[in-house]
């Protein structure tokens, strides 16, 4: 449940509806010409709760379990039967077919370890590579920057 069993805008609109209540019993004595605007406003608002009201009731009867009647006798002893049973029959599992699925499981994260390794060189492959490129590109600059000076050289 929500705030105020869900009746939170019903309590809002009608404090808003009794704040104007007040308001027309103390404004309009000194400004008659409010009386329009409060005898509009305060059954509006105090009809605004009375909907806010019946929707929620509404809501509420329609997300309730209204039709079903629970029977006392039959669903926990359902229960009580269903968790009865799991708990007295043991695995049955014999032990060999256990040792097979450990077995099966052991080689398959074997063969995982093996393809992680595997990932593993290459990566190293890869990096050792990207910085054998590195160096070759740094040389080749070198050597476009010292043909640049030569040139430069040359021409004085």
């Amino acid at each position: 449940m929500g705030y105020l069993y869900n009746h939170l805008a019903t309590v809002v609109c009608g404090a808003f509806a009794a704040a104007l209540s007040i308001l027309w019993a103390v404004m309009v004595p000194l400004y008659p010409l409010l009386n329009f605007v409060f005898i509009m406003a305060v059954p509006i608002t105090w009809f605004l709760v009375a909907m806010c009201w019946l929707a929620q009731k509404s809501t509420d009867y329609a997300h309730a379990s209204h039709g079903e009647k629970k029977s006392l006798t039959s669903a926990p002893q359902i229960a009580v039967a269903a968790a009865t049973a799991a708990a007295a029959q043991p695995d049955h599992r014999p032990d060999a077919e256990l040792a097979a699925a450990k077995e099966r499981l052991s080689a398959e994260l074997d063969s995982m370890k093996d393809t992680v390794k595997l990932k593993d060189t290459e990566i190293a492959r890869l990096t050792k590579e990207i910085s054998d490129l590195r160096t070759l590109v740094q040389i080749e600059s070198l050597r476009a920057e010292l043909a640049n000076l030569k040139a430069l050289a040359a021409k004085r």
